[in-house]
């Protein structure tokens, strides 16, 4: 199996990805991220922002026009929804096979 570059995701990016799903403002990001993960995972503002500019880099991510001019809204792009759902595959997998070694 041949492995992506940008993979495997570290746990904040994949749930900036998987937030930003539909577009969305940083602190909205924020927001979502903590509920996705049933308040398991807080990022904080430096750390999501970082987390953004690679994204954008990488083009797994681009900004989208918004009607709050004060804030820059994101949203997923194809390639990030490819690599997206080859993490989540390669997770679906690990988890496979640790349940069956520890059955």
């Amino acid at each position: 199996m041949n492995r992506d570059k940008d993979l495997p995701l570290t746990e904040t990016t994949y749930y900036v990805l998987l937030a930003l799903l539909e577009p969305a403002h940083g602190y909205l990001i924020m927001q979502k991220i903590e509920e996705l993960s049933s308040q398991q995972v807080r990022v904080a503002a430096g750390t999501l922002y970082g987390a953004i500019e690679n994204l954008l880099k990488a083009k797994l991510i681009q900004s989208v026009k918004s009607e709050d001019k004060r804030r820059k809204t994101y949203v997923i792009t194809d390639k990030g929804k490819e690599i997206l759902r080859l993490d989540f595959e390669r997770m679906q997998h690990m988890i496979s096979i640790t349940k069956e070694l520890l059955n």
